[in-house]
């Protein structure tokens, strides 16, 4: 995509074009990242060998306090400055941005500093007892110098409606990230025969690695189009008088509510992550090991795996906040309504055949990525946990909504119940269910979230339900055959082929293939498509030959 054609302002684009235009951007990027981050996981569990579940394990739990400590340290900046720039753009005020973003930066850098030394030299204080994670917090720690100045970018980008920078340096940083975590794995483990939990220290340090690399693209990408930002600002109304004190009290205004909503299906992983041994040694006599290997399971196997549908509802939700923020500026109500409606839309439209054809595929998945150990209950995790992605990618969705149109306390306050909710029913669904406990106690505590946030949304600006169900009909209906499809491939293709690595990727493939046609052609033919994503998807049809 051109900068012209990205360049907000430049020539009236009709909103819902504009959301699924940024969507295309911002999905392609996430999903090409979550990819990455997930394939990487075959090759490096390979070469750990019979450590691969301890290691997969300390790098699960090494990365749920990093992320907790990176949203801290970001401390919803981006985002918040994203919808700010999008506020002041929609009034003429470019100037005003800019100085926005500059002042985002010093809190940007400040705040990665002191978090960054928080973690480094407090790390003893978040391992849970397990000195492993020492050596892993103290090398996750230097990339959160770096991602808040590159995060804080890419939002201001975004507000400008500009995602491609975004989606690209997205991808730049996940590929220099696994290539360098690939490479240290394979000289540590294979060529030197080292200690396992360095090769994990290092495959963390690679998040430093990535995030420099990330923020060099955008760089770029600044500099080839300043001349389009200063002629922005030099054709500013300049109405608009605002002292840095009050940019600054914007910011932190707008940034805290994004730092716990941001955060929310890390906090629950957190909740996960130290009650789950507490919880299981009161209801058996199992050792630290086993425990670690059922967490490995399902608080970081299938966690990888499905953040790579949930990142379908994450890049929609990053568009949509911007424009929503423009729409309630404007005090457009009936637009702000159409938006959400399209939002939802969008979200189920792809969510809910990648979650059921997840879960059709879950046994042959689950072996290509983890191999044979714990197959059974691996691979019935991860059926599971396809289901529960449609629950967390919908609460992504709409909390992104809520910070829209500026209901941040609000959307807190509906997380925090939704919290209690998660932490009432953790001990009794973790002591009767086990490995599947916390995943129902996540799913329940989020439903009780989205269910308050939509029924606010609702009550405040209407969600044109009746245009939702319609549609949602047609959605499920052809979601469940593809489901039944691609069952029965994987079926019919194990019986015949066996369950080995790569005879299991194979019919992964042929499955994915076969209900992924499906489901498109469904979508086309029916003009579905057209009614949600726009009449861009004309030209697909024209190509695919359906008329």
């Amino acid at each position: 995509m051109s900068a012209r054609s990205e360049n907000a302002g430049s020539q009236p684009v009709d909103a819902q074009e504009q959301m699924v235009a940024g969507s295309a951007w911002m999905t392609a990027g996430s999903i090409f990242s979550r990819i990455l981050g997930a394939v990487y996981i075959i090759p490096w569990s390979i070469w750990f060998g019979s450590f691969f579940l301890q290691g997969n394990a300390l790098y699960g739990k090494g990365y749920n306090i990093y992320s907790f400590f990176l949203i801290a340290a970001i401390a919803g900046v981006p985002s918040a400055i994203a919808k700010q720039v999008a506020h002041y753009n929609a009034l003429n005020e470019y100037e005003i941005s800019v100085r926005l973003y500059q002042r985002g930066l010093v809190i940007a850098i400040g705040t990665g500093v002191a978090i960054a030394a928080l973690m480094y030299f407090g790390a003893n204080l978040f391992t849970g007892g397990d000195q492993n994670l020492v050596p892993v917090l103290h090398s996750l720690a230097w990339a959160i110098l770096i991602i808040p100045t590159m995060s804080l970018t890419r939002g201001y980008f975004q507000g400008f409606q500009q995602m491609a920078p975004s989606a690209i340096s997205q991808f730049v940083e996940q590929l220099a990230r696994v290539v360098y975590m690939l490479l240290t794995a394979f000289i540590i483990m294979r060529v030197l025969k080292g200690n396992w939990v360095t090769a994990v220290a290092q495959s963390t340090f690679a998040a430093a690695v990535g995030a420099l690399c990330g923020l060099l693209i955008l760089d770029v990408y600044y500099w080839r189009r300043r001349g389009y930002f200063r002629s922005l600002v030099r054709g500013s109304n300049n109405e608009l008088v605002v002292p840095a004190k009050q940019l600054y009290g914007e910011i932190v205004q707008q940034a805290v509510p994004f730092i716990v909503l941001g955060a929310g299906i890390t906090i629950f992983q957190l909740i996960d992550q130290y009650t789950f041994a507490p919880i299981m040694h009161a209801a058996g006599n199992y050792s630290d090991a086993f425990l670690n290997d059922l967490f490995a399971l399902f608080g970081v196997n299938a966690n990888k795996i499905i953040m790579i549908t949930i990142s379908l509802a994450s890049a929609l939700a990053i568009t949509v906040v911007p424009l929503l923020s423009e729409a309630y500026t404007r005090g457009n109500q009936r637009e702000i309504s159409n938006q959400l409606t399209n939002a939802f839309l969008m979200f189920e439209f792809v969510m809910i055949p990648s979650s059921l054809g997840m879960s059709a595929v879950a046994r042959p998945l689950n072996i290509v990525f983890y191999g044979h150990a714990q197959e059974a209950l691996g691979a019935s995790i991860l059926a599971f946990s396809s289901y529960l992605a449609i629950i967390l990618g919908l609460y992504t969705v709409v909390s992104a909504l809520m910070q829209g149109i500026s209901q941040n306390k609000r959307a807190v306050k509906y997380f925090v119940v939704g919290t209690v909710v998660k932490f009432v029913a953790q001990w009794p669904l973790v002591y009767f269910f086990g490995t599947f406990g916390p995943l129902l106690a996540t799913g329940l505590g989020m439903l009780v979230t989205c269910y308050l946030i939509i029924h606010s949304l609702n009550q405040q600006f209407g969600i044109y339900y009746a245009t939702i169900a319609k549609r949602t009909n047609g959605i499920l209906l052809a979601s469940i055959v593809t489901f039944v499809i691609a069952r029965v491939v994987v079926w019919l293709g194990m019986l015949v082929a066996g369950d080995g690595r790569f005879m299991s990727f194979v019919v992964t493939a042929i499955a994915a293939t076969f209900g992924g046609y499906f489901y498109v052609y469904t979508m086309l033919r029916s003009r579905l498509a057209d009614d949600i994503m726009g009449p861009r998807v004309a030209g697909l049809r024209r190509r695919l030959h359906i008329r």
